[in-house]
C-alpha cells in the first residue's frame, strides 16, 4: 500500500461515520499482501449502507486475502460513494462500477459476489452468479419467498460454489456457547425456545414524488409489482423504507427473524428442518406505505415436542432463550445469561457435539472458497431458518394456523397457503 492511503486512514474513518463500528486497524499483512492474482477478487452488488459496510469489513479484516474489484448499484449516488471509498482504501482507481448486475457477474476478474440488495433482489442475481460459477455471499434474509430460496440452494449445489450467509451471529462467542449448552444437554431437555425481535415500523409517506435523480427506479423495482415512487420508499439506511414494505420485504419477521430464528435452529439442531405447525397473529398499520407486521406472536411446533415462541419485543426480549428442565440460557449480541450461573463457565466435554465456529465470518467464506469446506452459516441453514419466518408471515396473512412439511417445503393439504410460497415476477425478470 502507498503512503497516501496510510496518511488518510484517520480522515477516511471519520467520514465513514457509523459504518465501521469497530476500530479500523489494517493488518500488517495488508501492506505486504500477495500479488493480485493470489487474492480472491470480489464484486459487490448493492452499495447502500450495508454494502459499503461490507466493503470496509473486507478491507479491514481480509485485505490480505481478498480485494473488491467491481461494484454495482442502480443508485448512482450509492455507487459513487462506494467507488470513492474503494479508491481511498486501496490507493488506486482499479475498482470498476456498473449499474447492471449482469455486467458485474460477466466479468472474468470476479471470483466471488456479495449481494447486499433489498431482499426482493436477492434470488435473481444469486442464481445468475452461481450459474457463472461465482462464489456467493448473500445478505439476510436469504430470499423473498421459499421458492426463491430453494432456487438459490439448488444453484449453489449444482454449480458447486462456496456460500456464506450474512448471519454473523454464528461467529460470536456468546451464541456459540448458548447453542452448545442447548445442543449437549446442559439445560436438560429443551422444550421451549423464546425468540424476540424488534418491532416493525409504522407509517411511511404515501405522497407520490419524483424518483431521486440518479436512481433507476424501474430497475430498482425489478421483479416487484410496479408502484409509483413515494418519498423514502427505496431507502434502507437504519432499517427504514423498503424494509417495511411487503412488495420488497417480509418486514422484521424475516429481517430480524432470519438472525434470531437461525440461532434457535442452530441450538435445536434444526439446520435442515423447521416447524411442523405455526399459529399466531400479527398487527398491521394501514396509515402509511409500511404494510408489514409491526407486532406479532407465533407459536411454532417443532419435532421432539419443542415449541418456539417467536414474538415482537413487547413479549419476548430481543434475543433467544433456550429453556430446559435443568436450566436456561438467554443470548443476544454481547449478552449471555444462564440459570444456573455456573453454565457460563462449565467446560464442554470431549464427546459433545461441536458446532462450527472456526474463524471469523468473512474469513470463513474465503476459507470455504479455497478449501471447499462448508461455512458455519451454510446455505441449507440459511434457507430453512428464513423459511420458518416465511411460514409465520403466511400464517399471519391467512389469519389461521398452518401445517408445514419442511422436507417437501410445502404446506400440508393447503393449496391456499401453497400459493403464497412464490410470487410471480414482473416481466422481464425471472430465473
Amino acid at each position: 500500500m502507498n503512503k497516501p492511503l496510510l496518511s488518510s486512514r484517520r480522515a477516511f474513518l471519520g467520514r465513514m461515520g457509523g459504518l465501521a463500528a469497530a476500530p479500523f486497524v489494517v493488518p500488517a499483512s495488508v501492506f505486504a499482501s500477495p500479488s493480485p492474482n493470489d487474492r480472491i477478487q470480489v464484486g459487490v452488488i448493492g452499495t447502500g449502507g450495508r454494502g459499503r459496510s461490507l466493503i470496509v469489513d473486507l478491507f479491514q479484516h481480509c485485505g490480505d486475502e481478498a480485494r473488491v474489484v467491481a461494484l454495482c448499484d442502480v443508485n448512482a449516488s450509492h455507487l459513487a460513494k462506494a467507488g470513492a471509498m474503494a479508491a481511498e482504501m486501496y490507493g488506486d482507481d482499479g475498482c470498476a462500477s456498473c449499474g447492471d448486475f449482469r455486467e458485474l457477474i460477466a466479468r472474468a476478474d470476479v471470483d466471488a459476489v456479495f449481494i447486499a440488495t433489498p431482499e426482493h433482489w436477492h434470488s435473481i442475481p444469486a442464481v445468475a452468479a452461481a450459474r457463472a460459477r461465482k462464489h456467493l455471499f448473500v445478505e439476510k434474509p436469504l430470499a423473498y419467498t421459499p421458492r426463491e430460496g430453494r432456487a438459490i440452494v439448488d444453484a449453489v449445489k449444482q454449480f458447486a460454489v462456496a456460500f456464506q450467509y450474512g448471519t454473523q451471529q454464528r461467529y460470536m462467542g456468546e451464541y456459540h456457547r448458548a447453542c452448545m449448552l442447548a445442543r449437549n444437554g446442559y439445560l436438560g431437555a429443551v422444550r421451549t425456545v423464546r425468540v424476540g425481535a424488534p418491532f416493525g415500523l409504522r407509517g411511511g409517506s404515501t405522497e407520490q414524488a419524483p424518483a431521486p435523480s440518479g436512481l433507476d427506479y424501474d430497475f430498482w423495482l425489478g421483479p416487484a409489482p410496479y408502484k409509483p415512487y413515494t418519498d423514502g420508499r427505496c431507502d434502507g439506511a437504519g432499517g427504514k423504507g423498503w424494509y417495511h414494505i411487503r412488495d420488497y420485504s417480509g418486514g422484521c419477521i424475516t429481517g430480524w427473524g432470519s438472525h434470531d430464528m437461525d440461532i434457535a435452529h442452530w441450538g435445536l439442531g434444526a439446520d435442515f428442518s423447521g416447524p411442523t405447525t405455526v399459529s399466531g397473529e400479527a398487527e398491521y398499520d394501514a396509515a402509511g406505505v409500511y404494510d408489514t407486521a409491526w407486532r406479532w406472536r407465533f407459536e411454532c411446533a417443532y419435532p421432539n415436542d419443542v415449541t418456539v415462541i417467536f414474538a415482537s419485543e413487547d413479549e419476548n426480549p430481543h434475543g433467544v432463550r433456550f429453556e430446559g428442565d435443568a436450566g436456561w440460557v438467554f443470548v443476544n449480541r454481547g449478552v449471555i445469561k444462564t440459570e444456573p450461573e455456573s453454565l457460563l463457565t462449565v467446560p464442554f466435554k470431549d464427546g459433545d457435539v461441536r458446532l462450527d465456529r472456526p474463524r471469523g465470518h468473512l474469513a470463513d467464506f474465503f476459507h470455504s472458497i479455497r478449501t471447499g469446506q462448508r461455512t458455519a452459516a451454510h446455505v441449507d441453514a440459511a434457507h430453512h431458518g428464513v423459511n420458518a419466518c416465511h411460514v409465520c408471515n403466511i400464517a399471519a396473512a391467512l389469519e389461521r394456523p398452518v401445517t408445514w412439511d419442511a422436507a417437501a417445503e410445502r404446506f400440508v393439504n393447503d393449496e391456499e397457503a401453497n400459493r403464497l410460497l412464490f410470487r410471480a415476477m414482473r416481466p422481464p425478470w425471472g430465473f
